[in-house]
């Protein structure tokens, strides 16, 4: 296949899943095996086009992140304090992932995303089981002890196969957040964790990068943008007439397939 195909494929994958609570790494893991698109540039470059779908959110919501660096009258997600909530969330995943990283890399393998898919989905159902109500109804009333609190939820995500956007929106939720809000406070939190991963990753492994890769990452980003795109916007109408239940549903039926396809 040629780096345009390549590109249109994994970024595709990639933009629609990152910030659904179905997966990314799992479904990259499933259709680079299918491609025959693996070792370790192939994860580079699963964790590069990344960039793609962080710009995605960083146009979607260029309002909330001008607001970061200015100040609004009757605006709290701004200035200081928003950046010091996002700060609060990336934090504990931040510093267990720099101390796991080796460890973490021992998890990618069929069994443990295959039962990091089902977990997850089982979690959802429970979280979705709940009566109490939402006592966050925007970004603007989250506090730091809660954006604490969701980046260490947002640490199950270093479970490959858990999903970053399923851990911080159940997460949101558990804590009292209203479900379209705790999912647009996961797309604005993943622009942090989602940059450092990325820089990390090219810094560890820039002596695996050649001239000859960038068509392909470049093509891999674009799509992962336009992908991403399409997933935020129509991911967050959907929330607004559904649950997270067919995610789950989708993830249980999806585990005993990634189990099979990924051992055999």
């Amino acid at each position: 296949m040629t780096a345009f195909l390549y590109g249109l494929v994994l970024g595709a994958v990639e933009g629609l899943t990152e910030f659904l609570p179905v997966s990314s790494t799992g479904h990259l893991i499933i259709v680079g095996d299918l491609l025959d698109f693996t070792g370790d540039k192939a994860k580079v470059f699963e964790i590069v086009i990344q960039f793609g779908a962080i710009l995605a959110v960083v146009w979607l919501y260029r309002e909330r992140f001008f607001d970061l660096i200015r100040s609004r009258p009757g605006v709290r997600f701004a200035g200081m304090r928003g950046l010091t909530l996002l700060f609060l969330t990336t934090l504990p995943p931040g510093l267990l992932g720099l101390a796991l990283h080796d460890a973490i890399k021992g998890l990618f393998n069929p069994a443990s995303v295959a039962v990091s898919l089902a977990v997850g989905g089982v979690c959802m159902l429970l979280v979705e089981g709940r009566s109490e109500p939402d006592r966050v109804g925007s970004l603007d009333t989250l506090t730091p002890g809660l954006a604490l609190a969701i980046g260490c939820f947002q640490c199950l995500a270093l479970w490959p196969g858990f999903s970053r956007s399923a851990a911080t929106i159940m997460g949101g939720m558990l804590l009292g957040v209203r479900r379209t809000v705790a999912a647009e406070y996961s797309f604005l939190a993943a622009v942090p964790l989602l940059s450092a991963a990325t820089a990390y990753s090219l810094l560890r492994n820039r002596h695996l990068l050649s001239l000859e890769d960038v068509p392909l990452f470049a093509w891999g980003g674009l799509f992962s943008f336009v992908f991403a795109l399409l997933a935020v916007k129509g991911f967050i109408g959907l929330l607004g007439r559904v649950t997270l239940r067919p995610f789950a549903w989708y993830r249980l039926a999806l585990a005993p397939l990634a189990y099979w396809f990924l051992a055999a």
